[in-house]
């Protein structure tokens, strides 16, 4: 019997445990107040909500409402809504619904007060942000993204997967993303990049768009995959299938059947008879998407280019 400390699981609540200590330190959320002020957190969360709640909402917040969107003790945030009240931050009037619940709004000493606290978080990050580079910056807030977006729901209940045209910073995304994975989960050297970096500045620099086409996947606006479809230099109406990439976390979620399909759709109505693509056997999880779509296979070689022992793949799409 396998021991409870060998699941991989429980890996996995330590990591998201050691993140929330060293978060929750770094951030200061363990302070008595918040950015140094006689507020707490919770209490500057509650106006942050007061003060953008006619953004999603067409009338004013009672103190059910607030509590159910934040997800607070009813008895703590009766106490947080008292103090804000008696310092003239909160201001309640009768519901004209329901004469036993109270409409809570800021005042305009309470807006005043949220608007300096609201600065004030900005300037600190601001600050936390400025020693990295464009770069790190944007690594960092592609994870918090994906952070955000594994908890805030499961990815059976997220946004579905959407397309679009690749825009500025797509194309460097796709190839540090396949550097960095391919080398991670398959052992693949800087040739794989080298190869990948060809292909997208070939498509970059000279494509036709009525025939060839880059699109990228994202899942509630974070990128998650891509493909690209081009002519075939030698075979005439074959196009090829080429870089198809999906993040390991979006998995599971129908972004590469999404994008083989686009492949696709795309072929057929620019006058393609075939797509031919050119992959690795270990790469199962893209075999099996080609498969499903229809592709077969057409030839295989062992071979050593890439850094490690592989059996390159041709698959093929009679349209």
């Amino acid at each position: 019997m396998t021991s409870k400390k060998n699941i991989p699981a429980d890996e996995s609540v330590r990591a998201v445990r050691r993140f929330n200590r060293f978060y929750t330190r770094e951030l200061g959320l363990l302070d008595k107040s918040h950015l140094e002020s006689p507020f707490s957190l919770a209490a500057v969360r509650v106006m942050y909500e007061l003060d953008h709640w006619s953004e999603s909402h067409d009338a004013l917040p009672t103190a059910t409402e607030l509590g159910g969107e934040l997800g607070l003790d009813a008895g703590y945030l009766s106490r947080i809504l008292a103090d804000l009240r008696r310092r003239g931050l909160l201001k309640r009037t009768p519901s004209p619904a329901d004469a036993r619940q109270s409409l809570l709004r800021l005042t305009g000493k309470g807006r005043s007060t949220f608007a300096d606290l609201d600065r004030r978080a900005t300037d600190e990050v601001t600050a936390r942000l400025a020693p990295l580079s464009a770069a790190r910056q944007q690594h960092l807030i592609a994870s918090i993204e994906a952070v955000r977006l594994h908890l805030e729901a499961p990815l059976s209940h997220a946004t579905a997967v959407t397309l679009r045209a690749p825009g500025f910073g797509d194309l460097g995304w796709i190839l540090m993303r396949h550097g960095e994975l391919y080398a991670r989960e398959y052992g693949l050297n800087a040739r794989f990049e080298a190869l990948v970096a060809k292909i997208i500045g070939d498509f970059a620099e000279s494509h036709d768009p009525r025939r060839e086409r880059l699109w990228i996947a994202e899942l509630d606006g974070v990128r998650v995959g891509c493909v690209l479809l081009v002519a075939h230099p030698d075979r005439a109406g074959v196009a090829k299938l080429r870089i198809l990439l999906v993040e390991p976390w979006a998995r599971g979620h129908g972004a590469g059947r999404l994008l083989v399909d686009a492949c696709t759709t795309f072929a057929r109505e620019s006058g393609y008879h075939t797509i031919t693509l050119w992959t690795q056997s270990v790469l199962a999880s893209a075999r099996r998407i080609y498969q499903a779509a229809g592709y077969v296979l057409v030839n295989e070689a062992a071979h050593h280019e890439l850094g490690r022992a592989l059996t390159e793949q041709t698959w093929e799409l009679k349209l």
